[in-house]
């Protein structure tokens, strides 16, 4: 049922999202250039990676020995307004028709996170991520590690079609209010870096 959730509401929506999808393309080609898209390898269901699509959000400037710069200065007003409003994440919908995703779930993080995980924790990968989950409705960027990875858990443990109905209509109260966006001190968020502190 929540496969077919996914798809009904993406279908639906479709005239809707894909006309957002293509006048953010053209903003971000106009004001960050190519690619508009940015492509990365996150964890699926059960740990098992996936290409996962965003629009981009920062520009690819380095510094003299070639490295990127940090994330901070990379990232623009707009890239800024794009993480705010969660447009970035529209790209993410390919990724929900094609199973890979799903509409609400844990979020997709890095490959690198992995190996940190306490079993507890890794259990978080028993769904399909998603492109709002618990813990975005309860926080999104502004909590702790630990209680954004228990939320997830949470997530797993009680998921039902109710359940992500509501996180569904929070989400859209959320975005709107733009709360929770980025970490205390961060253009988005800290890195995780294991345990459960």
């Amino acid at each position: 049922m929540k496969r077919a959730l996914d798809l009904a509401l993406v279908i639906v929506s479709l005239p809707v999202w894909a006309v957002a999808l293509a006048v953010v393309a053209v903003m971000v080609r106009v004001r960050l250039g190519r690619p508009a898209i940015f492509v990365q390898v996150r964890p699926g269901l059960h740990g098992r990676p996936f290409r996962m699509y965003k629009f981009r959000t920062m520009t690819d400037a380095r510094d003299g020995n070639g490295e990127l710069l940090p994330d901070a200065e990379r990232m623009t007003a707009f890239g800024g307004w794009l993480r705010s409003t969660s447009l970035d994440e529209l790209p993410e919908l390919w990724n929900v028709l094609r199973g890979e995703m799903s509409l609400v779930g844990p979020r997709p993080l890095l490959m690198e996170y992995l190996p940190l995980y306490s079993t507890e924790q890794a259990r978080r990968h028993d769904v399909r991520p998603g492109l709002t989950g618990w813990a975005q409705v309860n926080g999104r960027n502004a909590i702790s590690w630990p209680d954004k990875l228990r939320l997830d858990v949470w997530y797993v443990d009680h998921h039902s079609l109710r359940l992500d109905m509501r996180i569904l209509r929070e989400t859209l109260n959320r975005v709107t209010r733009r709360h929770g966006v980025a970490a205390e001190g961060e253009v988005t968020t800290t890195r995780f870096t294991g345990g459960d502190t």
